[in-house]
């Protein structure tokens, strides 16, 4: 047995109506090391497919209720998230037999006899594709979750706010559970850069960022660079109360925060704006969290005037 095939992490398919030929494939397969589960024809195949994870699949081509081509079909129309490798099984051998499986959606063409040595090469080819198709897609999506976070703090950036807000206020209204947006400012940033440079007013917002994410629920309430010194946090099923506590606490942390400058240190204070909102038994509305936004800038501006250093808040 290879470190390839004992390191499988799912188990092969069969596709089979004839007991005996489902037999000895299964302990063929067996035998060279694979995990395997069986149907006894396309339709209870598609149904597994369809429930569970079976990027690996070996079909016979003559089946009652579905054979191997409409399986093959099927499951390409399926749309699923990973891809399946798609084996025939078959006493036909001819060139039209061959291109008439492949169009049908087949990977792979055996045929009848097919000798463990020959299977064992066949789903090693079928493994590699297989685990290439799936580093592929765990590498793009760490590119896209790079495209949305903030390069400079590493919390989360304004495209990702505008994507993921709209399935938080879903989420609001399907569990009629309150959702709150806290956005703030940090007060005379503009002061920290033209005194000290910009580098050491990088540091100061990542020092924000930082003690803003070690400051609120992990998994949970998410903070996002909004742009400049402003940043936003959402706080899912939180309350206006709940939100003014967390915008105080928040506030406190930033004030305490010390920037070495040579000698000395930088410290800063923010301004929050806080909105809220818990939905009524009405119809989903999607503007929330577009509204939640204006207004907890609002109340920010709010907090400004009135002074900074302070939290200001608004119930929708």
């Amino acid at each position: 047995m290879t470190d390839e095939q004992r390191q499988c992490p799912y188990p092969v398919l069969i596709a089979e109506d004839n007991a005996l030929l489902r037999a000895v494939l299964e302990g063929n397969l067996r035998e060279i090391g694979y995990d395997v589960v069986v149907a006894i024809d396309g339709k209870d195949a598609l149904a597994r497919i369809q429930s569970g994870y079976f990027p690996l699949v070996i079909t016979d081509w003559v089946m009652p209720v579905m054979d191997g081509p409409e399986l093959c079909r099927a499951v390409r129309s399926l749309g699923l998230e990973h891809y399946t490798y798609l084996i025939l099984l078959t006493s036909r051998d001819s060139k039209e037999s061959i291109i008439s499986g492949l169009e049908a959606g087949a990977d792979e063409y055996l045929v009848k006899p097919v000798t463990p040595e020959e299977l064992t090469v066949r789903l090693m080819t079928a493994r590699r594709i297989i685990d290439l198709e799936s580093s592929l897609k765990q590498s793009m999506e760490e590119v896209r979750l790079l495209t949305m976070r903030d390069p400079l703090t590493g919390i989360y950036n304004r495209r990702y706010l505008e994507d993921r807000l709209h399935q938080e206020v879903k989420r609001t209204f399907r569990y009629e559970r309150p959702i709150s947006v806290v956005m703030f400012d940090i007060d005379h940033f503009k002061r920290v850069n033209d005194t000290w440079g910009h580098l050491v007013g990088d540091q100061v917002l990542k020092a924000c960022a930082e003690s803003v994410r070690s400051g609120v629920r992990e998994n949970i309430d998410w903070p996002v660079r909004y742009g400049g010194e402003e940043f936003v946090v959402v706080l899912p099923e939180t309350d206006m109360a709940g939100a003014v506590i967390v915008a105080e606490r928040l506030r406190q942390r930033i004030a305490l925060i010390q920037t070495s400058v040579g000698d000395g240190a930088v410290t800063v204070t923010a301004s929050f704006g806080v909105a809220s909102f818990t939905p009524p038994d009405q119809k989903e509305d999607l503007s929330i969290g577009e509204v939640l936004l204006e207004r907890a800038d609002r109340c920010l501006y709010r907090a400004k005037g009135e002074g900074r250093n302070r939290v200001c808040s608004e119930q929708l």
